[in-house]
């Protein structure tokens, strides 16, 4: 299985949010194109594939033990157990990549930062240098 070939529930959002089909960013950080946050997205992405590729798997599993009726309570217990750590899995991973495209600057940008309040500019200018004392004037003492 290959998580870039593998479709995911936030794949419609991740597509928007970079501008770019879900494979042409996977070659983007490939060639080590990607800012830190398609980096960061495009590993959240491929966990969540994982988990949900593996969520269908128990469900599966589930149906073709038979008639959920005819398993032992223990069995049944089991398979409620491992259905819900899938799905937990699913949402962990959904909920950070959400999380994580809710911070991305728009998608007219997606690889700008987003521009903080603007600074005034600073111009320092040095006081000006003393005058040097000229040539044959003289120095009045201090008390």
């Amino acid at each position: 299985m290959s998580v870039i070939d593998t479709s995911t529930t936030r794949d419609a959002a991740l597509q928007e949010a970079f501008g770019a089909e879900v494979d042409l960013l996977y070659a983007q950080a490939a060639r080590s194109e990607a800012n830190a946050a398609l980096k960061g997205a495009l590993e959240l992405r491929s966990f969540l594939a994982v988990a949900e590729e593996h969520l269908e798997r128990v469900h599966s599993i589930a149906e073709s033990d038979g008639q959920m009726g005819e398993l032992p309570s223990d069995d049944l217990h089991r398979h409620d157990q491992w259905i819900e750590a899938a799905e937990a899995n699913c949402d962990l991973y959904g909920s950070a990549l959400d999380e994580l495209l809710l911070t991305m600057p728009p998608p007219s940008h997606p690889n700008v930062p987003c521009p903080g309040p603007r600074r005034p500019e600073v111009t320092a200018t040095a006081p000006p240098a003393p005058a040097r004392p000229r040539a044959g004037t003289v120095r009045a003492r201090r008390p």
